[in-house]
């Protein structure tokens, strides 16, 4: 059976994590004196004393989380911490309707970055800091924040930490969850920091550098400019973001070992290899067309080319030019064509990811040998190993799975008025978690004139995007509710 009363009580845990850090929020706005500390203030309000209620009625429960809590735990936390966040945009009135007060919030914590502002730079310096902040929060992961700070949050961590972090593997960093959990969050929060620093020193603002390392690191892409880092015509800064994205959407684990010194488990991992090689590979082909198609410099064509290359395939969404304004169009093509390739695993990124894409590859490759050698035993190896058929099998269905959803979430949209190339980028960017589409939602637009229909069920290909589609689509199968 159930444990509801589990459910609440955890769902309340984090009600009080998600009202400390929009606190600093409340403060920030409270410093600048702004119209925005009111609204900050009682939805804080609304959050501390909505946490306390759960926790205080529920604290004697019975706290072993099996997997059923666990999945349904991960999947309502990330609506239930929208609902909330929500609320500062929608009380304050910058974001009058309350459909895309959630739509800007849900976007922020999965990381998507698909925004309905016209007029970002009009939001005062509390918003401005809690928008990213949702990100932030987002990125590493709600869970795997609170398995760091909240004590009970211990028995069952394994399955909560799955459950948020699916994936092929999930890499142990030390034998108890929440000690990795910590050693994730501090290397997240340092990564963080050095960006900000950086920025700062070479030319951002304090604010609008502390802004953009959550962002960056969160691989989120929400930017205080309207016009996104395209605002700094700053190479330093372009290539101190490049940097940061790339660390973004690398697991974090090979960070770790990178730090402390464990070298051969990084220079082993075939899926940094495969990340890093694509990269260079798009950067090369796409900067050679805008030098040679677009008349522009040499170090301007490499840098627009490897920043969105970049920006695109560990799906954060930044942009420093319109990409749909290349020409020859095979080179936005192959912008599009990174949307569903992804950061790696443990990494911040969304999307497909690269250890799928990898190993689906390999697999082909081996069908080929199998072919002509049908009486040969060829197993799919990966990091050295062989990959059992089980590994083989998720990974192909995954990827048909996302290829299914995009084909019927595109037939969905398409039915509410937009055209196809729009719905197709609408659905595409939103399961990717990717932020900029093409069509009518590409990078030089947003998704404000997005029906209220459009807006809830992008945001539920958002949700399912990041929790890597299994997680939130197994609670509506007849297998889950049954005892």
């Amino acid at each position: 059976m159930i444990k509801y009363k589990l459910i609440l009580l955890v769902l309340g845990a984090l009600l009080l994590v998600e009202s400390v850090f929009m606190a600093i929020s409340t403060i920030v706005s409270y410093f600048y004196g702004e119209d925005d500390f009111i609204p900050l203030l009682i939805s804080c309000g609304i959050l501390l004393g909505s946490g306390s209620l759960l926790v205080l009625l529920f604290r004697k429960t019975d706290k072993k989380i099996e997997k059923r809590e666990a999945y349904l735990i991960v999947s309502l936390v990330w609506i239930v911490l929208s609902f909330f966040g929500s609320l500062p945009f929608y009380i304050s009135g910058y974001i009058p309707e309350y459909t895309d007060a959630f739509f800007e919030t849900i976007s922020g914590f999965t990381t998507t970055g698909a925004s309905i502002l016209n007029n970002i730079e009009e939001l005062p310096h509390g918003l401005l800091l809690w928008r990213s902040t949702t990100q932030w929060l987002g990125g590493m992961g709600i869970i795997v924040l609170s398995m760091a700070l909240i004590p009970f949050i211990k028995i069952g961590g394994l399955q909560l930490f799955s459950a948020e972090s699916p994936g092929i593997s999930t890499d142990k960093l030390h034998p108890r969850i929440k000690q990795t959990a910590l050693r994730l969050y501090l290397l997240y929060i340092g990564f963080t920091l050095t960006q900000a620093i950086l920025l700062s020193v070479f030319g951002m603002s304090v604010f609008d550098a502390i802004n953009h390392a959550l962002t960056t690191m969160a691989t989120g892409g929400y930017s205080t400019k309207q016009a996104s880092i395209a605002a700094w015509d700053s190479p330093a800064i372009h290539y101190i973001i490049i940097v940061f994205m790339i660390f973004a959407g690398t697991n974090f684990s090979l960070s770790y070992f990178t730090i402390t010194g464990q070298f051969k488990k990084v220079f082993k991992n075939s899926e940094i290899k495969f990340y890093l090689i694509l990269i260079f590979v798009a950067t090369a082909i796409i900067g050679s067309g805008l030098w040679y198609f677009m008349d522009l410099p040499v170090e301007k064509a490499f840098r627009d080319s490897l920043f969105q290359t970049v920006s695109i395939i560990t799906t954060t969404g930044y942009g420093t030019s319109d990409f749909l304004s290349w020409t020859p169009t095979g080179l936005w093509v192959i912008i599009v064509l990174l949307m569903f390739l992804g950061g790696s695993s443990g990494s911040t990124g969304g999307g497909i990811k690269m250890v799928r894409i990898h190993i689906l590859i390999r697999n082909s490759y081996m069908e080929f040998k199998r072919l002509v050698n049908p009486h040969a035993v060829l197993p799919v190896r990966y990091n050295g190993k062989a990959i059992s058929q089980q590994v083989i099998n998720n990974v192909l269905a995954f990827v048909i799975l996302y290829i299914l959803i995009i084909a019927f979430g595109t037939l969905i949209m398409s039915f509410s008025g937009l055209s196809f190339d729009t719905a197709f980028g609408a659905v595409a960017t939103s399961i990717g978690n990717i932020g900029p589409g093409i069509g009518d939602v590409g990078p030089a637009s947003n998704f404000a004139n997005i029906s209220i229909f459009g807006k809830w069920f992008l945001g539920f290909l958002m949700l399912i995007g990041r929790l890597e589609l299994f997680t939130v689509l197994i609670i509506f199968t007849r297998a889950f509710w049954n005892k």
